[in-house]
């Protein structure tokens, strides 16, 4: 299945080794994580989260210009690991049914294990310089052309099926509100819910809405 290109933006940095630089955002990024969802976004200082990273102020800004560079770098490593945890469902089933529906959980359980950082890409991306905000929306919205290339496998091996083909797109974007959904509402859903069942109860919703069928007002 070919998925498109991850979209990157380069960040300046003083220092020429790039195993080094990535060492370290990384680093900054994870202790900038912590504290944002802790504190907020904007509360938060760069002296913070330096001292969080464990290098000195003057360090940090070899590596980033600014705080809304380190905002940055938080959204590309959560996008990372969304993504890496579809590719590893990837592999995971011979159908495109069966493949939709361990990565499905796969996403779901990433969206559970990073709800606040999902919330702080929601509530502080606002804050990015557009041409970020431009890349952290690319690089979303190459995670939903993940599943939508996993239904355009269900629907070419036949185990999926859908009124139209360009619903495919819709689903895909279903699959990821209702990730997110776990996130959004979790003070109610888990009340009654955990998330196997919450789960297993949306990918049945979805499942019927592959079967390829229209209600009688759905129909044009």
């Amino acid at each position: 299945m070919t998925r498109p290109a991850r979209f990157l933006k380069p960040i300046p940095t003083q220092v020429k080794d790039p195993d080094l630089v990535e060492k370290r955002r990384r680093q900054i990024a994870e202790a900038a994580m912590d504290l944002f969802v802790q504190k907020g976004f904007h509360p938060t200082t760069t002296r913070e989260i330096a001292r969080q990273a464990g290098i000195s102020i003057g360090l940090l800004y070899e590596y980033v210009r600014s705080k809304e560079d380190v905002l940055y770098l938080v959204c590309q490593a959560i996008h990372a690991e969304m993504e890496e945890s579809l590719e590893a469902a990837l592999g995971r089933g011979r159908s495109g049914r069966e493949v939709l529906v361990n990565a499905v959980a796969s996403f779901f359980e990433v969206c559970d294990r990073m709800q606040d950082a999902i919330l702080l890409i929601y509530q502080e991306s606002s804050s990015l310089e557009r041409a970020s905000l431009r890349v952290v929306l690319e690089n979303d919205a190459r995670i939903t052309a993940i599943f939508e290339g996993i239904l355009g496998q269900g629907l070419k091996d036949g185990t999926l099926k859908l009124p139209k083909p360009a619903s495919a797109s819709l689903m895909a974007h279903d699959i990821i509100v209702l990730g997110h959904m776990w996130t959004f509402r979790r003070w109610f859903l888990k009340k009654n819910l955990t998330l196997k069942e919450y789960t297993r109860a949306q990918t049945a919703f979805l499942l019927n809405g592959l079967a390829g069928k229209q209600t009688k007002g759905a129909k044009k």
